[in-house]
């Protein structure tokens, strides 16, 4: 049994590095719950998605007062991913432990390449201060062409991290408000452009509810590919829809019995004041490297995850 001590500072830990590098907590959280903490597949995925919830209202708070998301958007994405959550919970509890943990490990390999890709992306040298210029710079070149068409979808795959849920609701969303609030394009909700924010929702939803992750990893590419949504609003956006799927995947795991509430508690205690001091590590922190060295990690987790899996089959 691991102590709410230990479990609150391996929370700082993930609240810094989300914070830090705008990484999603439940890309981290499911893998160190399961490998670390010893917790079945199924509860640490429950137990990740229980962190998920309050962490990403924090965060849409703060997207919302800086009018860094488009809420219309995000409530639709929402309410068609509540729908789905359910169903992908109830299939995390009738599949294989080696099944959840092996979809997991996509997840985080996924997290790791784009990663990787974003501190490739960095210049040389220099803080994290100047590498994040750096990306704003590509990435508000990338928001106009996105716009326009969906060329856009890699460099968007680089920013998902900063939307996957929990955590990063206090390190990334901290970034994206500090931002200058942009002037939110004019969404027509027709019904062709809602079949697509539903379809996005749906995907998003089930995946949430089956990996214990917040969804912001399909969310945030797609609206800038198939939505035409900028970068910088995808982000906010997400995880407004996080924060409405992501409540019926945890009743449904709470009813289950499947979650762990003092490590989730504890991680959530330790994340969010670790996610802050994360962000104020930005400016001193060489963030290229930092990068570089967690891609690392994130794929050694990956591999010992289904290595983990492959061994208890």
């Amino acid at each position: 049994m691991v102590s709410f001590f230990i479990a609150a500072l391996v929370g700082v830990g993930v609240g810094v590095l989300s914070g830090l590098l705008g990484i999603g907590g439940g890309t981290v959280m499911v893998p160190l719950f399961r490998l670390a903490f010893g917790m079945e597949p199924i509860a640490a995925t429950a137990t990740s998605l229980f962190t998920i919830v309050p962490t990403s209202i924090s965060g849409m708070w703060k997207h919302a007062k800086n009018k860094t998301s488009l809420p219309r958007v995000g409530i639709v994405c929402g309410l068609t991913g509540a729908c789905l959550s359910p169903v992908g919970v109830w299939a995390a509890n009738v599949s294989p432990g080696w099944a959840i943990m092996g979809a997991a490990a996509v997840v985080v390999m996924y997290s790791s390449f784009t990663m990787l890709k974003k501190a490739l992306a960095a210049p040389k040298g220099g803080a994290a201060k100047g590498s994040r210029k750096a990306c704003e710079k590509k990435s508000t070149a990338s928001d106009t062409a996105a716009v326009g068409a969906a060329g856009a979808t890699g460099d968007a795959a680089a920013a998902s991290l900063a939307a996957t849920a929990p955590v990063a609701a206090g390190g990334s969303s901290a970034a994206g408000a500090q931002a200058a609030p942009l002037e939110a394009p004019a969404i027509k909700l027709t019904p062709k452009y809602v079949a697509k924010v539903a379809l996005i929702g749906v995907v998003a939803g089930f995946m949430s509810g089956y990996v214990g992750v917040g969804g912001g990893f399909i969310m945030v590419p797609l609206f800038v590919s198939m939505l035409g949504i900028p970068m910088r609003l995808a982000s906010g956006t997400s995880l407004t829809a996080v924060c409405i799927l992501a409540i019926p995947g945890v009743i449904e795991q709470a009813v289950l019995g499947n979650i762990d509430y003092m490590v989730g508690v504890a991680m959530m205690v330790g994340s969010i004041p670790g996610a802050i001091v994360g962000a104020n590590l930005v400016k001193r922190v060489p963030e290229r490297a930092l990068r570089f060295a967690f891609a690392l990690f994130l794929l050694l987790m990956a591999v010992f995850l289904v290595v983990n899996e492959a061994s208890v089959i």
